[in-house]
């Protein structure tokens, strides 16, 4: 293990070395480039040198400075040229390539600007071209030093050599005014070189710190683009990718979105904990990269959904990809030991046939996924423009129905359970009628899927429990009351308390209550559920299964939970595949009620033959048209007067 950190502290300082290392190149490239920027200044003074020198070769009429004035002309024009010619942004052209043929240029022309100024000081002293070429020498050799800046042996080197040679005249001459001037040039050129160095520095300096806050600006966009836990792109990475790969795209190409949620992953962070669960996510971002092309955007959308576009060649071919991407996700994988297998729901959208830009083509294919997972999971949903209109048409009636609880449009209606020996009603059922003012009457399997989705479930199944307590508490004390209640409103923090409330402002006896619960509630096994019902068990709520029959491990919610009433679903009793194998099985459960002292309710009884063959069958309870239709409270108060006035007439006869 030591030695193992060791190793490791070596590569990080490697690391930082070698990005130290790679930070000090770019720098310096970036310091070259100022030397090449501006080609037109070399021009002016290649220009302006020209022009000084040949005055100075004019006047003094001598052969050696003509050919050194012929010499830095060209040599002046040659760096144009070459200032024209190479540029810094050609990768192929080296750094230290740009620095020497700079350097040579530089270094000869500032010698032979200063060689020419000694000879004029040393040969031709007082003529009118050696104040001239001095001004001219000097001025040049302390400007170009502050101009070649980004090089410091260039700044320096420059000042040196323009300067050098005028130095030397002066102490060659050795009068007063030229003494002055070559201390002049010593204190100056020394003034001069720790400007240029100070500029250096100053120059380096930034360009440094520009360079690691554009590195450090580019690492946090890629970290806020990149998911933490599969190193894909996250949401803000697919959104920036997506608008790329829009405008790559040319119009004939076809691009699918598939927009992937994880079956019950609550379920492997929940048993296994989150660290299993985030090397499933990991595990199953490989098989996508793995599944889907080579060039596709796969992304992370945040928990348990992932994102993929890529291009297709037909809806056909989008078909073939989903495929493949369901066989790959739901290959068994082992994690730490545990084998594990999962599924995903799949929704599609096509591009351009769904959508012309990424914000629609995602929503539309979150639309598809909806559905997939509403239609049982595992599959693939492609969008359809049916889809749009349902969404529409929930959306309205969730508006209307939010309108509809505060305008009391709703309704509470009851349909009686009789008792089968007897024929007395022994609860009603509260169901819930929306009368629309514009619509007329909304059908429940209309709105109570949006309630649900919405989350005014929640509220509505409290009015319902609330308005439908307040009737009951009129009725006769051995009538009870029975609600249905949506495993979302149940789930719901508070959820017992609502209930209790509810019977509480009412004045109904818990013990009058009878909650129906389907076994689709079970499917989480959800700890607020068993709270729930033991907290209500406790205050002694009565519970009821309802549905029995369509769903899944029935005893073993029998067992689990303390039910008094069990209601066979109608399709046990007036479905189209009513048959002996179902009698038995009414013929089974009425047997197990028996033994375990619970009630026994047939749904959906519609003709006399009906009733006599469940209650032949062994069911107590009895419900359905047969009966009577669901009535407001006021008729139902009305069935239990009828009763009692039927019950208190035969008293009398007899």
């Amino acid at each position: 293990m030591p030695g193992r950190s060791l190793l490791t502290a070596i590569k990080r300082r490697m690391g930082r070395k070698t990005e130290r290392d790679a930070i000090s190149d770019r720098v310096r490239r970036l310091l070259v480039r100022t030397l090449y920027t501006q080609p037109s200044n070399l021009a002016i003074g290649a220009i302006m040198g020209a022009v000084c020198t040949s005055v100075t070769a004019w006047v003094t009429q001598s052969t050696v400075i003509t050919i050194c004035v012929v010499l830095m002309t060209l040599i002046g024009f040659a760096r144009v040229l070459m200032g024209h010619m190479l540029s810094p942004d050609n990768e192929r052209t080296t750094t230290r390539k740009l620095e020497l043929l700079y350097e040579a240029g530089a270094f000869s022309y500032a010698f032979l600007y200063g060689l020419i100024a000694a000879l004029v000081m040393i040969y031709y002293p007082g003529s009118s071209a050696e104040l001239l070429i001095v001004a001219c020498a000097l001025s040049y050799g302390i400007a170009v030093a502050a101009r070649n800046a980004g090089s410091r042996l260039i700044a320096q080197g420059q000042l040196v050599l323009a300067l050098g040679p005028i130095f030397t005249a002066c102490l060659i001459v050795g009068t007063i005014p030229t003494l002055t001037l070559a201390v002049s040039i010593l204190l100056g050129g020394s003034a001069t070189a720790s400007i240029a160095k100070n500029l250096h520095r100053v120059l380096r300096a930034s360009i440094a710190s520009a360079e690691t806050s554009e590195r450090l600006a580019r690492k946090m966009e890629i970290q806020a683009h990149t998911d933490v836990v599969t190193k894909l792109a996250n949401r803000a990475g697919l959104n920036h990718q997506m608008v790329e790969k829009l405008m790559a795209i040319s119009q004939d190409q076809m691009l699918a979105m598939y927009w992937l949620d994880i079956d019950r992953f609550k379920e492997v962070n929940d048993l296994l904990g989150h660290q299993t669960g985030d090397k499933v996510l990991v595990e199953l971002a490989q098989r996508l990269k793995e599944a889907m092309p080579q060039n596709a955007l796969v992304a992370r959308f945040g928990g348990d959904e992932f994102t993929v576009v890529t291009e297709v060649g037909s809806r056909r071919h989008a078909e073939m990809l989903a495929s493949e991407v369901h066989a790959e996700l739901m290959r068994p994988m082992r994690i730490d030991g545990d084998r594990l297998e999962v599924g995903a729901s799949i929704g599609v959208a096509l591009l351009p046939d769904d959508g012309v830009d990424s914000d629609e083509l995602m929503q539309k294919a979150d639309l598809a996924l909806y559905h997939a997972k509403v239609n049982g999971r595992k599959q693939t949903q492609f969008y359809d423009a049916s889809m749009s209109r349902d969404l529409a048409r929930k959306r309205e009636i969730e508006a209307e129905l939010r309108a509809a609880i505060l305008k009391d449009e709703l309704s509470i209606f009851f349909q009686p359970i009789v008792d089968l020996k007897t024929g007395r009603i022994r609860t009603f059922e509260a169901l819930v009628r929306w009368f629309h003012p514009e619509k007329g009457e909304l059908r429940p399997d209309e709105f109570i899927p949006v309630a649900e989705d919405s989350g005014l479930i929640v509220t509505l199944g409290n009015w319902i429990t609330a308005q439908a307590a307040k009737a009951a508490a009129q009725w006769p004390e051995e009538v009870t009351l029975a609600v249905n209640l949506s495993p979302l409103q149940i789930k719901a923090p508070g959820a017992s308390l609502g209930v209790l409330n509810a019977l509480r402002e009412a004045q109904l006896p818990p013990e009058r209550l009878e909650l129906e619960v389907t076994e689709s509630l079970f499917l989480d096994d959800s700890e607020a559920t068993e709270l729930f019902i033991n907290e209500l068990a406790a205050k002694g709520v009565r519970f009821a299964m309802d549905d029995f029959g369509t769903g899944y491990s029935s005893l073993g919610y029998i067992n689990k939970y303390p039910f008094s009433k069990i209601k066979v679903d109608r399709s046990f009793v007036s479905g189209p595949d009513v048959s002996k194998k179902t009698e038995a099985i009414i013929r089974a459960v009425a047997e197990m009620g028996a033994q375990l002292d619970m009630d026994i309710v047939a749904e959906g009884l519609e003709k006399i033959e009906q009733v006599k063959a469940v209650r032949e069958a062994g069911c107590t309870l009895g419900q359905g048209y047969y009966f009577s239709r669901a009535v407001p409270d006021y008729l139902a108060a009305m069935l239990l007067a009828q009763e009692r006035e039927s019950e208190d007439g035969l008293r009398k006869v007899g």
